[in-house]
C-alpha cells in the first residue's frame, strides 16, 4: 500500500480517542483507548508495520466517496462500480452508560445499495505504536487480539481467517444484505463478544446520529457558512476528552510538515495557549456547557503549579510529564522521521500562555458564569508572577528550538494578561494590586510599540531587534492591543500580504507563519502556510474592513478561497502544501477554531455594513 494523502481522510470518535479512516476505507491511525495511548492502528506512520483495519471492494471500483451523516459524527464510504454500489458506515457510539453494551467499541457495517460486489476485510493491529508482538485468537463470534499489555476483540457474524499478523475474510453481498464488525476492549482472557444482531447495531446508530443532531442544536449561529461552522464544532467536540474537558490539538503524531522533513510532532495533548480560542469559539455557538468543562479543567491546572509557574501543555488527564521520545523503529509518513511520541515544548517557557488563560477566564465570567473566587486567586498569582517575569526572553507560540528571543506575541499576550486581569477585577470588584498591574501594562504596550516595530519594514516584527516578519502579529487588532485602523497596524497587514519574493508572508490567500529562510527556528527545511494564520489574515481585515469597504471584500474573498482549502469533508491540517495537500498533523483544533472565529465576526461586519 502506499501512503493515502493526508487530506484523504475523515474522523470518527467518542471523546475518548478518535480513529481516521480513509477514503479507501482503511482505518490507519486509532490510538486505544484514549487519545494519547499508544496506537492500535498506525499504518499512517508507517505503510508496513504500522497496522490497519479495512473494508474495501475486492475489484478495482470507478469511484469512491466519503461523506458525514448531516449534522453528525457518523462517517460513510462508499463504493462505486458498474456492477454493484456498497457503503461503509463508521462511528463510534456516544452518550452511553459505561455498563451499556457497545460502550468503548468502534462499529462499522458494510451494506450493498445497489448490484452486488464482492468484498474483502482485513483487520491487522500492531499494538504500542508496532513495537509488541500480539496472539490472534479466532472463534466463533469473531477474532480475539492478544497483547502483553492490552487485549482487543473484532465481532463479527463472517467467517475470518488468521494471516500473518491478524485476520481476514472475503464475502460477497447483494442488495440489502449488511455485515458488521465491531471492535472492542477485552479483559485478559475474556472471550469475543457476540456480534451484534442488525436490530441492536442499528439502534445504537440510531441513538449515535440523535446525541449528535441534539448536541449540535445547541448551536445559536445562524449566519453565512452554517454547514462549516457546524463540522468545525462536530470536530472539536470529537478533540474533547470527555472525563475532564480538555481538548486535544490534534489526535496524531508526526504528520509532517514537509514530506521527507523532520517537523514532526505530538499533537495529542492539551496547550494552555489553545483556551481563549476554544472558550471563545464554544460560546459565541453556544456550547456553554464545553466552555464550562474546559475552563474546570484550566483551573484544575492552576491549582496544580510548580514554581508559580504553568505548563504550556498538559496530558489530557492533567498530566505533566510529557518527555519526548523518538520512534525509530518506524518509517513516518512517506519516509517523514524521527516519528516522535511526548512533546519537549511540555519545557520551554512561552510567557504568551498567560495572556490566552486570563483571555479565557475573562471571557467565560462574561458570557457563560462568574468564576469562583479560588481561581480569582490562583489567576491573581499568576498575574502579579506575569508582572515579574515579562521581560524575560522566551521560545515562543511556535516553539523554536534555537533559543529564546524577546517575542513580540509573547510580550503581546503579556500585555492581554494584565488588562483581562483589570477587567475582571474591576468587573467582579475582586482584590487586586491594580496600580502596579496598570503601570505594568503600560510599560509592556510602550516595550512593544518602542522594540517591536520596523521603521525600515514599516511593521511589527517577530522579534525585538529583528526585521523578519511574523503572522502572530495579526492577532493584535483581535485582542485590542491595537486598533484595526491604526496606520502601524495597517502597515503591518499591507507587509504580510505580500508575496514571499517580495518579503511578505501570502501566497494565494494562504499565510506563512514566518519565512524559514530569514528566521532561525533551530531546524532544518521548509514548511506550508499555517492555516490559522490564513483566518487570523481574515479576522484582522474584517476588522479594519469597518473603516475600509475594500479591506472587507478582500477578507470575504480570502475567507471563501480558504474554504476551498478544506478537505471533502471539510477538515483542515495544520498546514496546507504548495500543491493545496494537508500538512502536519489532522485534523488541528486550532485551525478549526480560528475558522470559527472569522467566520463570526465577518458574517457579524457583512450584516452591519449591509453587504448580502
Amino acid at each position: 500500500m502506499s501512503y493515502l494523502p493526508i487530506e484523504d481522510y475523515a474522523l470518527i470518535g467518542n471523546m475518548h480517542t478518535a480513529a481516521l479512516v480513509g477514503r479507501n476505507g482503511s482505518i490507519d491511525w486509532l490510538c486505544w483507548p484514549t487519545f494519547d495511548a499508544p496506537s492500535v492502528f498506525g499504518r499512517i506512520l508507517d505503510d508496513q508495520k504500522g497496522g490497519f483495519f479495512q473494508i474495501e471492494p475486492v475489484h478495482e471500483v470507478r469511484t469512491r466517496r466519503q461523506m458525514y451523516w448531516p449534522e453528525t459524527n457518523v462517517l460513510i464510504t462508499r463504493f462505486m462500480a458498474a456492477d454493484g454500489v456498497a457503503e461503509v458506515v463508521d462511528f463510534m457510539p456516544v452518550g452511553l452508560d459505561p455498563d451499556e453494551h457497545g460502550y468503548h467499541h468502534l462499529i462499522r457495517h458494510v451494506e450493498v445499495i445497489r448490484g452486488e460486489m464482492p468484498l474483502r476485510v482485513t483487520c491487522e493491529p500492531a499494538f504500542n505504536y508496532a513495537r509488541d508482538e500480539h496472539k490472534t485468537h479466532v472463534n466463533r463470534h469473531g477474532a480475539v487480539f492478544e497483547a502483553p499489555d492490552e487485549t482487543i476483540g473484532l465481532a463479527t457474524s463472517v467467517s475470518l481467517k488468521r494471516t500473518k499478523d491478524g485476520v481476514t475474510s472475503t464475502f460477497e453481498l447483494e442488495r440489502g444484505d449488511r455485515v458488521t464488525f465491531a471492535l472492542h476492549p477485552l479483559d485478559d482472557g475474556q472471550p469475543c463478544c457476540a456480534p451484534f444482531s442488525p436490530a441492536d447495531e442499528q439502534e445504537l446508530l440510531d441513538r449515535t446520529l440523535d446525541y449528535w443532531h441534539r448536541w449540535l442544536r445547541q448551536c445559536t449561529y445562524d449566519g453565512r457558512w452554517r454547514e462549516e461552522i457546524y463540522r468545525s464544532a462536530l470536530v472539536l467536540k470529537l478533540l474533547t476528552y470527555e472525563p475532564t474537558g480538555a481538548i486535544i490539538a490534534a489526535p496524531t503524531t508526526s504528520l509532517p510538515e514537509s514530506i521527507g522533513g523532520v517537523r514532526n510532532w505530538d499533537y495529542r495533548y492539551t496547550w494552555i495557549r489553545d483556551a481563549a480560542f476554544t472558550v471563545y469559539a464554544f460560546l459565541r455557538l453556544g456550547f456553554t456547557e464545553e466552555a464550562k468543562d474546559f475552563i474546570q479543567w484550566l483551573e484544575a491546572r492552576s491549582h496544580d503549579r510548580d514554581n508559580d509557574t504553568l505548563q504550556i501543555v498538559y496530558g489530557i488527564d492533567g498530566t505533566k510529564n510529557l518527555t519526548e521520545r523518538t520512534l525509530d523503529h518506524l518509517d513516518g509518513y512517506c519516509g517523514s522521521r524521527p516519528v516522535r511520541i511526548g512533546n519537549a515544548a511540555a519545557d520551554q517557557l512561552q510567557l504568551d500562555i498567560y495572556g490566552e488563560l486570563m483571555d479565557a477566564a475573562y471571557l467565560s465570567n462574561k458570557y457563560s458564569e462568574p468564576i469562583s473566587h479560588d481561581l480569582w486567586t490562583e489567576l491573581r498569582d499568576l498575574i502579579n508572577w506575569v508582572c515579574d517575569n515579562w521581560q524575560r526572553k522566551d521560545e515562543g507560540i511556535w516553539e523554536v528550538r534555537s533559543g529564546r528571543r524577546h517575542f513580540v506575541f509573547s510580550k503581546l499576550m503579556c500585555w492581554v494578561a494584565l488588562d483581562r486581569g483589570l477587567r475582571l477585577a474591576d468587573k467582579r470588584s475582586f482584590p487586586a494590586d491594580r496600580q502596579r498591574w496598570l503601570e505594568c501594562r503600560d510599560a509592556i504596550y510602550q516595550d512593544i510599540m518602542d522594540k517591536g516595530w520596523s521603521e525600515r519594514r514599516q511593521a511589527f516584527v517577530q522579534h525585538y531587534e529583528s526585521d523578519a516578519l511574523d503572522a502572530s502579529n495579526l492577532i493584535m487588532p483581535l485582542v485590542f492591543f491595537m486598533a484595526p485602523s491604526d496606520p502601524r497596524m495597517i502597515k503591518t497587514l499591507e507587509s504580510i500580504l505580500r508575496p514571499p519574493s517580495e518579503g511578505g508572508l501570502v501566497s494565494d490567500s494562504l499565510v506563512y507563519r514566518y519565512d524559514t529562510e530569514a528566521v532561525d527556528d533551530g531546524l532544518p527545511g521548509y514548511e506550508g502556510t499555517f492555516n490559522m494564520c490564513t483566518f487570523w489574515m481574515v479576522e484582522a481585515l474584517t476588522r479594519a474592513g469597518r473603516t475600509d469597504r475594500e479591506k472587507l471584500h478582500r477578507a470575504r474573498l480570502k475567507f471563501e478561497k480558504m474554504l476551498g482549502y478544506a478537505n471533502h469533508v471539510g477538515l483542515y491540517a495544520e498546514q496546507t502544501g504548495p500543491c493545496g495537500e494537508a500538512l502536519g498533523n489532522f485534523p488541528q483544533a486550532l485551525t478549526h477554531l480560528a475558522l470559527i472565529s472569522a467566520a463570526y465576526n465577518l458574517d457579524q461586519t457583512l450584516d452591519e455594513e449591509g453587504i448580502g
